[in-house]
């Protein structure tokens, strides 16, 4: 038996899909490439008929060929002998094709006779292929018979012919090329538009095709997720779809519907060509599944599916395929992840650009509470996840149904329509979440309500905008206007004392030049003429000198040189009178010596660092005297508590903590396009009012500090400049971020433009953060300086340390002032919880009671302490660079014309003028805050060249921070002291009272009989005979008790309000 020959070159049409860049695989109809007609050679024989009666039988012959809209135009367009000749070779190849193997009954007996010896052990090789021959006639009978072959197998219910052969066949025959045949057959019969509404209109057909996935037949399960990607396209088919695979779920006995589909991508066979064949099949498929349907318009579905995928591992497969180097899958590939990245983004916006990791639990219901927290939903959200608490949750039973059911009801809420269709398959049934919402409310009044709400909500939302805006105009223009007001009466003080400085030199200068006259005009005495002052060859006059203050008269013989160094071993030399102008040496006339008493037993020493005598000269430690704090001072007391005999304490050290400073790093995501275009959807402003603002240096206040900052990371690069320049005639194609970069290229200097308009902005705000800096510097430095309490702290601390240190440590006249925070290192001998610094406290409050509240006179020295001197300059080395920018950009936009709109001149210059003179305003502040500083450091006899503020206020601040600790733990000491006598009293009076109570006892017992019931009730009624039990429930409370507080905030909010 012939199969019918195959007709090369023919050209009727087939079914494929194709990708063509982003755009989806679609079913067409189109003439294979570069084929025509097969005519024959030789010419017609029989005689051309009229062109009517032509082009009649024409039209025939193109109906059965079923082609597509174009193409038949193309047909008719021919010329009369074309079609007279395909007419005729047609004709004769009807005839010569009308054979038995030319129509649909036969292919279908042959169909019938294959299904019925499924049950037949293996056929001879040759057998097989006989078969398979048969059915590879049929497929391309189907692409290549005209219509009427078409539609007489459907007629004939050849597809369910098909369908019952996929369905019933054996392994062996599921695995062998005659399975791949018949999907082929389908595959052709879909390819002609009535073929396919008849597949479509089948009940089980697309579900018997899913069935083939079973196979390993690599070839086989390609052409099948091929025909179900296009069916996937076609209107209604792509429910179809989803119905299969639930179908073939339970055929296979997976666990999911895409299982098998996850499972094949991930597997590799060995053979590259069919491995990557059938892996571009299915990612095609999960491409249109995703992608069409109800996906194409509903987000919340695009996620749903994909969700189930990503459970499914199948992004950990999608970076293992990238190593396959194919350009066709990684098409594939990359349209998953961009549908994937774009659908996250679209999710992000609705949660304020937030990024969902929906893996994480946690993430997830953190992002429902802040969504819905202070809203009516709220405490529902609540009451299910309560109720969730007393789901089953066990592994034994149906316990997972009812989490599925749960799971099932809340994807219907999300996903059904307002139609109450499902677009996902295996919905509940009978469940419409319409009509269950219908029965909580009044539809109509929530609609209107609703509409009325929203309305409402768009007008409050536009007027916020508009009133924030405004607020932002009228702050800015206030500050600019208070700024200017400060900076005019700073500059009109400063011209007025410039002015009377001016008028006062004049007047020098008037006074000086009559003196001068007077000179000149005096008569000349013997020896000549006297010389002019300041005329050629003359010596330049002197300035006068004050004639209330004498000269000095130099020292006769100069100033005599220092001792020599004493030999090594011996004894120092004695020493010599000062030089002139030097001050005296200990002991000598300068600095008399001190009567310091001397305790009977040894101290323990104070840790101080003292000063040399040679740096105390016009310092405070001239005007202390510490002799005089002797005669108040208890020196016993003091020899009693730091007795070096006692046992000694070990001195704790210091732990030095080296802080490290964690450099932060920033890292940014490359894809520039995506943060570039998530800025602009944050700004809400469109390109032409963006570089409006710019030009207009916001004078409307459109562009806010922080969008500001983040428009210079989005700076258009050269390169990004030249790409976007050869693609300019292509402005309405580019997208949102490349349309923004190119329209920002075409500002000029748009960088220090955006640089400027944003030094101007934060202009304000960096000398705001400036000033306090140097005002605590300045205030401090004062505070140091002026505070007598301080000072007299000073005089006891010097005091106690020359009385406990001996040798070298003793007979000092002034110590560093990081001694202090030292005084806390000498532990008492009696108590060790008490220190040097407890009994400095004690000694102040009850002798120097003024002196003991110090720290009021020391507020500012903990923000002066937070003053680094090095970032304080670098601050300001900022500002005057930036400055200086801005005023480069100013001399250049002045050289250039103006553009239309542009103020760049007029609002900078102005600005300026402004920054200028509160710029010198701030660095004279600075220099006048170094220099109370420096006269500060110097007062207390330090190194005014080493110290840094930071340092030097940090010891002060750090004293403070101690002394409150320390009379902190006095206060303590204190009130512990007198409870623990309160409660001796309270013992001895309690002691007391029992006695007389048990005396009473038992003179009662004596005259009455015993009452043990009464004991009892006594004991019930007070409460005792619960005394232990009650204890134990105490102990237990304190362990829950925070839950409990929890739980009882929370439970206002579980109330249901229906």
């Amino acid at each position: 038996m012939m199969a019918p020959p195959k007709r090369g070159g023919q050209g009727l049409s087939f079914l494929f899909c194709c990708m063509k860049g982003s755009d989806h695989p679609e079913i067409t109809y189109r003439l294979r490439e570069g084929s025509s007609f097969t005519l024959q050679t030789m010419e017609p024989t029989l005689p051309m008929p009229p062109t009517e009666e032509l082009d009649a039988m024409f039209s025939e012959l193109v109906d059965e060929l079923d082609l597509t809209d174009k193409h038949r135009e193309a047909m008719f367009a021919l010329p009369a002998e074309k079609k007279w000749q395909i007419y005729c070779s047609k004709k004769k190849e009807q005839e010569e094709n009308k054979g038995a193997t030319s129509w649909p009954e036969y292919y279908i007996d042959q169909i019938n006779s294959m299904a019925a010896r499924k049950t037949v052990l293996a056929l001879e090789r040759e057998d097989e292929e006989e078969r398979n021959k048969t059915i590879e006639s049929l497929k391309t009978a189907l692409r290549t018979q005209p219509m009427r072959f078409v539609t007489r197998f459907i007629d004939l219910d050849g597809l369910t012919c098909i369908l019952n052969f996929l369905k019933n066949m054996d392994y062996e025959t599921t695995e062998s090329q005659i399975h791949t045949s018949l999907i082929g057959c389908i595959k052709a019969l879909m390819n002609n538009s009535q073929g396919r509404a008849h597949v479509l209109a089948h009940s089980e057909s697309i579900n018997i095709i899913a069935q083939s996935l079973a196979t390993e037949n690599i070839k086989t399960k390609v052409a099948v997720l091929e025909i179900m990607g296009a069916v996937c396209l076609v209107p209604g088919g792509h429910r179809k779809i989803l119905e299969a695979m639930l179908h073939y779920q339970k055929f296979a006995s997976e666990r999911t519907r895409f299982q098998t589909l996850l499972n094949d991508l991930d597997r590799s066979t060995g053979r590259y060509r069919d491995e990557v064949n059938l892996k571009t099949a299915i990612m095609s498929f999960i491409n249109a599944v995703l992608s069409q349907g109800a996906g194409e318009t509903s987000l919340e579905f695009r996620i749903h599916l994909r969700y189930e995928f990503l459970m499914l591992g199948i992004q950990p497969v999608i970076d293992k395929l990238r190593t396959h180097e194919n350009s066709t899958l990684d098409r594939h590939l990359d349209y998953f992840e961009m549908l994937r990245n774009e659908d996250e983004l679209a999710l992000a916006k609705r949660f304020e650009n937030v990024h969902i990791d929906t893996k994480s639990a946690t993430q997830v219901f953190e992002l429902i509470r802040k969504k819905i927290n202070h809203t009516d939903a709220f405490p529902h959200f609540i009451s299910v996840l309560q109720h969730c608490l007393h789901m089953p949750y066990k592994r034994s039973g149906n316990t997972v149904q009812y989490w599925l059911l749960l799971d099932r009801i809340v994807q219907q809420i999300v996903l059904q329509n307002d139609k109450g269709h499902d677009p996902d398959v295996a919905p509940l049934e009978n469940f419409n979440v319409k009509n269950v919402v219908r029965m909580l409310v009044n539809e109509n009044e929530v609609k209107q309500w609703k509409e009325q709400a929203e309305k409402m909500r768009k007008e409050h939302n536009d007027l916020q905008q508009k009133l924030e805006k405004k607020e932002r105009e009228c702050d800015a223009k206030a500050q600019e206007k208070e700024e200017m007001m400060q900076t005019l009466n700073k500059m009109k003080e400063k011209l007025e004392k410039e002015s009377s400085e001016h008028k006062l030199v004049k007047q020098q200068v008037a006074e000086l030049s009559a003196r001068l006259h007077e000179l000149s005009t005096r008569p000349n005495v013997p020896g000549g003429p006297p010389l002019v002052p300041g005329a050629p060859g003359g010596p330049i006059p002197p300035p006068p000198a004050p004639t209330d203050i004498p000269l000095p008269p130099p020292p006769p013989g100069g100033a005599l040189p220092p001792p020599p160094p004493p030999p090594p071993g011996g004894p120092p030399p004695p020493p010599g009178p000062p030089p002139f102008g030097a001050p005296p040496l200990p002991g000598g006339p300068g600095l008399k010596k001190k009567n310091i008493p001397q305790p009977s037993n040894p101290l323990k020493s104070f840790n101080w660092t003292k000063l040399n005598e040679t740096k105390l000269e016009g310092t405070l430690w001239m005007d202390i005297d510490d002799v005089m704090v002797f005669k108040v001072l208890d020196l016993e007391d003091i020899e009693r508590t730091f007795s070096a005999y006692q046992r000694q304490q070990k001195e704790s050290e210091d732990d030095t903590v080296t802080i490290k400073k964690v450099k932060e790093l920033s890292v940014i995501d490359g894809r520039r396009a995506q943060n570039c275009n998530i800025l602009l959807s944050r700004l809400k402003l469109s390109n032409d009012e963006i570089k409006r603002a710019i030009l207009t240096m916001d004078e409307h206040e459109d562009l806010p500090k922080d969008m500001l900052e983040q428009l210079l990371k989005f700076i258009p690069e050269k390169s990004d400049v030249d790409l976007l320049e050869e693609h300019k005639h292509e402005l309405d194609r580019m997208a949102k971020a490349d349309r923004f970069l190119f329209e920002m290229s075409r500002i000029n200097h748009y960088q220090q433009r955006l640089q400027s308009l944003y030094f101007k902005k934060k202009f304000a705000e960096r000398v705001a953060e400036i000033k306090p800096k140097i005002e605590a510097l300045s205030t401090a430095s004062k505070e140091v300086l002026q505070s007598r309490n301080l000072r007299q702290l000073l005089e006891v601390v010097l005091a106690l340390g020359n009385y406990m240190n001996k040798g070298q440590r003793g007979n000092a006249y002034g110590f560093k002032v990081s001694s202090l925070n030292k005084i806390a290192d000498t532990k008492s001998s009696i108590d060790k919880n008490i220190t040097l610094l407890h009994y400095l406290i004690t000694i102040l409050e009850q002798k120097y009671p003024k002196v003991a509240l110090f720290q009021e006179d020391l507020q500012n020295v903990s923000e002066a302490a937070k003053v680094n001197m090095t970032e304080l300059e670098k601050d300001i080395n900022n500002l005057r660079s930036g400055l200086k920018s801005v005023e480069a950009e100013l001399e250049y936009q002045k050289g250039r014309p103006a553009d239309s709109g542009d103020k760049f001149v007029s609002v900078v210059s102005q600005f300026i003028t402004v920054a200028s003179f509160g710029f010198s305003d701030v660095e004279d502040s600075l220099q006048e805050s170094k220099e109370l500083f420096q006269k500060a450091v110097k007062h207390f006899g330090e190194d005014s060249s080493s110290v840094q503020p930071d340092d030097f206020f940090g010891i002060f601040d750090q004293f403070l921070q101690a002394f409150t600790e320390a009379k902190q733990d006095n206060e303590n000491a204190r009130r512990k002291k007198e409870e623990e006598e309160r409660r001796a009293r309270m013992e001895a009076q309690l002691k007391e009272q029992r006695e007389k109570e048990r005396q009473a006892r038992k003179a009662k017992e004596n005259s009455e009989e015993g009452g043990e019931f009464d004991d009892l009730v006594s004991a019930l009624r007070s409460g005792e005979v619960f005394d232990k039990d009650l204890s134990k429930m105490k102990r237990n409370r304190k362990r829950p008790n925070n839950q409990g507080a929890e739980t009882s905030r929370e439970r206002p909010v579980t109330k249901l309000n229906f």
